[in-house]
């Protein structure tokens, strides 16, 4: 059996007329720029994530550049975040000629690890700690990174945070007692709509959602090169609109996506029992979601991710028999070429070495059958039995 990493097909399938129909009335209006879609989209988005607002961007990755702009992030600062995420969590710092300060891992959630960026932040002199602008935590492959940990640690310092939600729109976290959703405690939230995402369009799209007024201001001024009126530029922005075909198809969408988050869960906790039944030996480790009995969407599971023991030959053995799957992320951000004039060496940040030898994504898209997890499962445990 054939089992992809990701069918798009099942949800567009479903919704496929409605989408058209979405689509075909935005081409029909011919507001191409901006316009009701994607007012409707940030009015939608602000409620389900329980924020007071939220600013339609371009993508994932200029949510975090814009957020930081705002900020007003440049050279000589300093951004905290993960050193284990996708690339955009610490390009968009380098691009504005600040630089990323690395933080290692929780070895279970694969979060950033709250002890660790309160130490990073201890060891600093009190001049460089004026300098950093922000701290980025990522909500790695649908799981709230502990946000009320992180939320102390920046009081304390007096640090913004900018939540990098790309995988994690609707996880939930409780903080000080409180069911809060992914962007919605920090002073910023930045989604993607990447079509991969549990929430994906049909091309690239994002969000920024906020609390603050003056500050969604801000997004929306820099969103359109600073220009509050046509040709008239109090501040430098850049070119960060979202695209109301792209607002008009997750417009469609949204309704749907608690359903889809609980088919991931399903295959996963399916996932989970068939790896439990096969008694593998601790040879793979199903994915640790630290979770409270009162939240609904503890992990929405954008990835499931296993930890495997000699990981890439188990990768090349499921290729071979038809499984796909996929490593996020293979090196961490210390050791890429890019970042290593920052001084990283392999040492430094031992958990997040050990994780990028380790994970492995499983196929978990709403729409996959039961035996295609079957067949999954069935064949890692004749690589490791074999």
């Amino acid at each position: 059996m054939k089992v992809p990493l990701l069918d798009l097909r099942p949800p567009l399938e479903e919704l496929r007329n409605e989408i058209v129909e979405a689509v075909t009335q935005v081409i029909d209006s011919t507001r191409y720029i901006m316009g009701p879609e994607i007012d409707g989209l940030e009015k939608e988005i602000s409620a389900y994530c329980g924020t007071n607002d939220a600013v339609g961007v371009s993508s994932g990755t200029d949510a975090l550049l814009l957020a930081l702009m705002v900020l007003d992030v440049g050279p000589g600062d300093f951004v905290l975040t993960s050193n284990f995420s996708f690339f955009a969590t610490a390009g968009v710092v380098a691009r504005l000629h600040a630089t990323p300060v690395f933080v290692d891992i929780d070895p279970q959630t694969l979060n950033i690890d709250p002890e660790s960026l309160s130490r990073v932040l201890a060891e600093m002199d009190s001049q460089t700690r004026k300098r950093v602008k922000a701290i980025i935590p990522v909500h790695l492959y649908g799981q709230c990174a502990d946000m009320e940990a992180i939320l102390k640690i920046s009081s304390e310092y007096n640090i913004p945070v900018i939540e990098d939600g790309a995988q994690a729109i609707g996880a939930e976290c409780e903080i000080d007692g409180q069911i809060r959703s992914a962007g919605s405690s920090g002073d910023f939230g930045c989604f993607s709509f990447f079509p991969s995402k549990n929430l994906g369009g049909v091309g690239d799209g994002g969000i920024v959602t906020v609390n603050n007024s003056e500050m969604a201001d801000q997004l929306r001024l820099k969103r359109v090169h600073g220009g509050e009126r046509k040709y008239y530029h109090r501040v430098i922005g850049g070119n960060f609109r979202l695209d109301p075909i792209q607002a008009a198809v997750i417009r469609v969408k949204l309704p749907h996506l608690n359903k889809w988050h609980r088919q991931r869960q399903d295959n996963a906790e399916h996932y989970n029992k068939l790896f439990a039944e096969k008694d593998l030996g601790g040879k793979v480790r199903t994915p640790f979601v630290g979770h409270s009995d009162n939240l609904q969407n503890p992990h929405i599971y954008n990835q499931y991710v296993i930890k495997a023991e000699r990981r890439d030959e188990l990768q090349s053995f499921l290729a071979e028999n038809d499984i796909a799957s996929e490593v996020y992320y293979p090196l961490p951000f210390h050791l890429q070429e890019c970042f290593l004039h920052l001084g990283g060496k392999t040492g430094d940040f031992p958990v997040s070495e050990a994780a990028a030898e380790e994970v492995l994504a499983l196929p978990v898209y709403p729409g996959m059958t039961k035996e295609m997890r079957e067949t999954v499962v069935e064949q890692i445990a004749k690589y490791y039995q074999s």
